[in-house]
């Protein structure tokens, strides 16, 4: 398909550079399958989430944590240096990590690279769009903890053009139920969520579940093809425990819903996902690139945050629910003065 059919004007005053306080009362857009086209779109608060939802329904959640993934650097070469950036995106081993050099004309391969007094790279490979591999000079949790002492948070550009990261982001880019290290960029729509709407939840009898996904630096890459099919996806390593998968099932069979809070939990739970609709174990690397035409097997419905024109996520949520369909809700969204991006108003998709 064409990529400028999934454009649309965003004003910049629609661009949340704050999270809403309490991250719970932010707006929430309800939308309606294609079978109700026809129905108005409702505007509410993420508090309603529970009124939307039945007794016996699944939230999945994506449990990943964002670590201080953007680096400052001084590259070696001989007895020239010069200052150059990283975004790590995706680990390879307990030393190794993938990441966008910037700019990347000032790194070649066999580069030294010093991250303050201790820590070391050599850049082993260097491909496309700036993408370089660095091997570190310390592994595992040491190199957990010196990362986390010289690194970042990575806030997404839409943010980072605007103004710097500062201690408030380091709780506001973070959900509340964050466990396992690894992303680079937070599942934003888990963002909007509280121990006052988890208790909320939990009244109704509304199920909570946790998968994992490391979300990587490749989600905000521009999509610079000119047709989707020409767009190569980053790959994200998730997984999705056998018992989860075999309760999630049973939960569709009884005739609840399966609804994934952000699209990282969805596209897990859809790269885990037979033809038969049927959810198996998953662990492992995933580049699903999900577009108009996709046949969804796993999931009923979908919260999440607005996204940019021309993004793999505007795409996303365009296959979910139609093309127009969403293009509609976008524009209702930004008449109705909603924030979009990471720190952004939500939306509630129903199938």
């Amino acid at each position: 398909m064409r990529v400028d059919l999934f454009d649309f004007d965003l004003p910049q005053d629609n661009i949340a550079l704050r999270p809403h306080a309490p991250r719970d009362e932010a707006k929430l857009l309800l939308v309606h399958g294609a079978c109700e086209t026809g129905k108005a779109f409702e505007d509410h608060s993420v508090l309603d989430l529970p009124k939307f939802l039945e007794a016996g329904d699944a939230l999945v959640f994506n449990n990943t944590k964002v670590i201080p993934a953007e680096l400052a650097g001084i590259r070696v070469r001989g007895e020239i240096e010069a200052k150059v950036g990283f975004n790590l995106h995706k680990r390879e081993d307990a030393k190794t990590w993938r990441a966008f050099a910037r700019p990347a004309k000032k790194v070649q391969c066999g580069d030294l690279v010093r991250f303050g007094a201790e820590l070391t790279a050599k850049i082993e490979e260097k491909g496309d769009a700036g993408e370089v591999v660095l091997s570190f000079n310390c592994s595992g949790p040491e190199l957990d903890q010196a990362i986390a002492e010289v690194g970042h948070i990575p806030l997404p550009p839409y943010i980072a053009s605007k103004r710097k990261e500062d201690e408030r982001d380091k709780h506001d880019y973070q959900t509340i139920y964050a466990k396992e290290k690894g992303a680079v960029a937070a599942p934003t729509a888990g963002l909007h969520f509280t121990d006052r709407l988890f208790d909320a939840l939990d009244e109704k009898g509304i199920e909570r579940h946790f998968v994992t996904l490391h979300v990587g630096a490749g989600t905000f890459l521009p999509v610079k093809a000119d047709d989707t099919d020409d767009h190569k996806m980053h790959s994200e390593w998730g997984e999705l425990p056998e018992d989860l998968a075999n309760h999630l099932n049973e939960v569709r069979a009884r005739g609840n819903k399966v609804i994934a809070v952000g699209t990282t939990s969805l596209r897990l739970l859809e790269s885990a996902a037979r033809e038969s609709g049927k959810i198996e174990a998953f662990c492992g690397d995933t580049d699903i690139f999900i577009t108009p035409g996709y046949e969804f097997r796993a999931i009923d419905g979908l919260m999440t945050n607005f996204h940019l024109p021309k993004s793999t996520l505007f795409m996303l949520v365009s296959a979910l629910m139609g093309q127009e369909r969403m293009q509609a809700a976008y524009a209702h969204a930004i008449e109705h003065d909603y924030k979009f991006y990471s720190y952004g108003d939500s939306s509630l998709l129903l199938r």
